[in-house]
């Protein structure tokens, strides 16, 4: 096989292709997880994880393969170029490499490869921004509104590129803007429901909850967990910044208590993360919006990436579960009386 003799196929069009005679194909792919592992002989293999803008899938490289070294030493966020098998293990995509190459750097300046690879949110990340500046804004109490613009004015850069998970949710360029800007709609819509739930806290704990993920990731083509992200996490680094902006503003101290606790207890459970559980009506609300927006982000991934032949999607680990994507049946018009 030759890279001439194939064109490059995209992991939406691979997942769509059969195991068998037609399964061969080449691609340009993004090494977004890497881990060097033992089998039961002795032998070094690598679980990896590879993708582009259009999915993602896990496949093994063993140690004999010829590109496992350079696989191994360009690591995460390298970007490769494979030929292989098409294969499935336990129902989900899992090709054999019979050939892969890493790209030089000097190469990743082809603006259609780079598409082709990053996936971005389907909304626009500029009109996102302008309707996130907008619920800062909207927010009444001027001390809570200062706090949450001290915290963007130093993060919002990094803010609107990151993505809002690894794999689970929103994990994609300007994902994190997206997740939070779908929760402040909610927020918005909600409130009128719940007189009880301060309405300037809440919003800014949903402004704010996520922010400490513009430190715990890191990475251009693939994210990963930096140093501190895996040493604190998002919680305890966005309570410090929240804590930061609060004191600088001068907010009130219940209403910096309050906003750091929304910030800690975000998470729901502390087996998810979160470092107490929600105990004021804000940090419950913000809590269980964040659930629902981050499973519903899972679900319009899903379906994004569904093919039009397959009635389920493959297992989503953060919803337990494969999602059924065939949509509803439309209604059929019945004329009563007459001839349809």
């Amino acid at each position: 096989m030759a890279d001439d003799a194939l064109p490059f196929s995209s992991v939406r069009e691979l997942k769509q292709m059969d195991a068998g005679g037609r399964g061969t194909f080449a691609a340009i792919l993004i090494v977004k997880k890497i881990a060097t592992k033992t089998a039961s002989n002795g032998n070094a293999f690598l679980s990896v994880d590879l993708g582009d803008r259009s999915g993602s899938f896990s496949c093994t490289v063993f140690g004999d393969n010829p590109g496992f070294d350079a696989l191994r030493a360009g690591g995460e966020g390298s970007v490769i170029r494979v030929e292989g098998k098409i294969d499935y293990y336990q129902g989900r995509l899992s090709p054999k490499l019979a050939r892969l190459t890493v790209v030089p750097e000097n190469e990743l300046t082809d603006p259609a490869m780079l598409e082709n690879l990053v996936e971005v949110a389907p909304e626009d990340g500029t009109s996102l921004w302008t309707e996130f500046q907008g619920f800062i804004t909207g927010i009444a109490h001027p001390e809570l509104r200062a706090t949450v613009q001290a915290v963007f004015d130093e993060i919002g850069d990094q803010f609107r590129c990151s993505p809002a998970a690894v794999s689970m949710h929103h994990a994609y360029r300007h994902g994190l803007l997206e997740h939070t800007t779908h929760m402040a709609r909610a927020c918005r819509a909600l409130l009128p429901i719940y007189p009880e739930v301060d309405a300037d806290l809440a919003m800014a704990g949903i402004l704010l909850h996520d922010t400490g993920k513009t430190i715990e990731y890191e990475g251009t083509l693939a994210t990963k967990r930096s140093r501190r992200g895996i040493l604190q996490g998002h919680v305890v680094l966005g309570y410090q910044l929240v804590r930061k902006a609060g004191l600088k503003s001068k907010l009130d101290s219940e209403r910096l208590e309050r906003l750091e606790h929304i910030v800690l207890s975000h998470q729901g459970e502390p087996e998810w993360g979160a470092a107490v559980y929600a105990a004021a009506p804000e940090a419950v609300f913000v809590s269980m919006i964040d659930n629902l927006d981050a499973k519903m982000g899972m679900v319009q991934r899903a379906l994004r990436q569904a093919n039009a032949e397959d009635e389920f999607s493959e297992r989503l680990p953060g919803l337990s579960s494969q999602l059924l994507t065939k949509p509803v049946s439309p209604v059929r018009a019945v004329v009563i009386g007459g001839s349809e």
